[in-house]
């Protein structure tokens, strides 16, 4: 093990060593980012009674709470109004960092990959002792690239990260306002491993934590990359597609157009293959626990109809789900691959496929793990390493 790596895993585990944080409900919570999950956390957290701050950097974000009667719920969920800016109970919007998070007992991360690495970076300098960072999704190794960024920008801090798979509800947004419907429980872990009782703080806000072992297990828990960009791009003329036959000039009911009924036998061929190859590759690692496949496309593409169904996300959404999929989903599984000497040739696939649809080399900025201080010669040395970190046994 390097020197550097050393002095990172000292970094992000030494509080291993210290008393865990011991709150049983985190009542101050700050949200960074003002997109449309950002305000679902907002609202969640504000209907159990919170105290909300949600930060952003945009002024249109802003100016799109204020200037509304406020968050908007509908379907499923705590269904209501939410107040941005009122007297009362209400979410309180700045643009001021270090006003944001400085007596924040939870601060959520939230936003595309790139939003969430210049959170972590320039949150270094701002945390304090027992705070908690909650990246949802956090997607393969989330929780270990933040560390590996909070060290960088120098934390000193004993904080805990929370790495979770996705939120409580699937949404569809309109405005201010958000349409959800139930989401599917959720892997979660800490980092540092063993801090549960942050994970049941967090439970009132983040209803569908399933609590995991690591976030070795939750990261390769993640196949949501592995459902979504198949779903969202194959289904031209040579491939079968999802939902009930149509006849001919007639219209598909509105119920029936979700994310699940996109998914015909052609694209669950794929994304089965894609499923296996991360199972291999997660044995490697030691991870031999996850979902089987039905399990798996329910939870990342929803039912095909009722209460507990994805929507169709539009052309930016898809676009941004199949970029921060190939950077924080498929990228780490392949460079874990290679280092555990796997062929993962779909996955490597959908890769080049994804980039040359998005017109960018989007993978050179993925998930690796020699980029998030993972510097292995070998599978063996990868699960100590990442054991390290996990446990803070130095």
């Amino acid at each position: 093990m390097s020197a550097g790596f050393e002095d990172f895993t000292r970094a992000v585990t030494r509080s291993a060593t210290r008393d865990a944080p011991v709150s049983q409900r985190f009542d101050r919570i700050t949200v960074l980012g003002g997109g449309p999950d950002a305000r679902l956390l907002a609202a969640l957290c504000l209907a159990e009674g919170a105290e909300v701050t949600l930060f952003s950097a945009y002024g249109a974000e802003l100016t799109l709470l204020t200037q509304s009667s406020g968050i908007g719920i509908r379907g499923e969920g705590p269904v209501g109004t939410y107040q941005v800016d009122r007297d009362g109970p209400s979410i309180r919007t700045t643009a001021e960092l270090d006003a944001a998070v400085r007596d924040a007992q939870a601060i959520f991360l939230t936003g595309p990959i790139h939003k969430q690495r210049t959170y972590a970076m320039v949150l270094a300098d701002h945390l304090s002792d027992g705070q908690v960072l909650v990246l949802a999704p956090g997607r393969s190794l989330g929780a270990v690239e933040a560390a590996w960024m909070l060290r960088i920008g120098g934390c000193s801090a004993d904080v805990t990260l929370v790495e979770v798979q996705g939120l409580p509800f699937w949404y569809q947004a309109e405005g201010a306002g958000l349409t959800l419907t139930q989401a599917a429980p959720m892997a979660a872990a800490t980092l540092p491993r063993g801090r549960e009782n942050v994970l049941a703080a967090l439970t009132p806000y983040l209803s569908n934590l399933q609590p995991t072992e690591s976030v070795l297990a939750s990261g390769f828990a993640d196949l949501s990359a592995a459902v979504e960009i198949p779903t969202l791009i194959l289904g031209g003329a040579g491939l079968g597609s999802g939902g009930p036959d149509i006849p001919m000039g007639g219209v598909p009911l509105n119920e029936n157009q979700t994310f699940a009924a996109l998914i015909g036998p052609d694209q669950r061929e794929v994304i089965c293959g894609l499923a296996d190859e991360r199972r291999r590759v997660a044995s490697a690692f030691g991870i031999r626990t996850l979902p089987d496949t039905d399990d798996w496309l329910t939870t990342f593409a929803g039912t095909e109809r009722g209460p507990t169904a994805r929507p169709i996300p539009d052309s930016q959404a898809a676009r941004q789900l199949m970029r921060d999929g190939v950077l924080g989903s498929l990228v780490p599984l392949v460079s874990a691959a290679q280092l555990a000497g796997i062929p993962a040739p779909l996955t490597e696939s959908l890769i080049l496929m994804t980039d040359r649809i998005l017109g960018a080399d989007v993978a050179a900025a993925g998930r690796r793990l020699d980029t998030i201080g993972i510097s292995a010669g070998d599978v063996e040395q990868a699960r100590r390493i990442f054991d390290t970190i996990a446990t803070g046994d130095m």
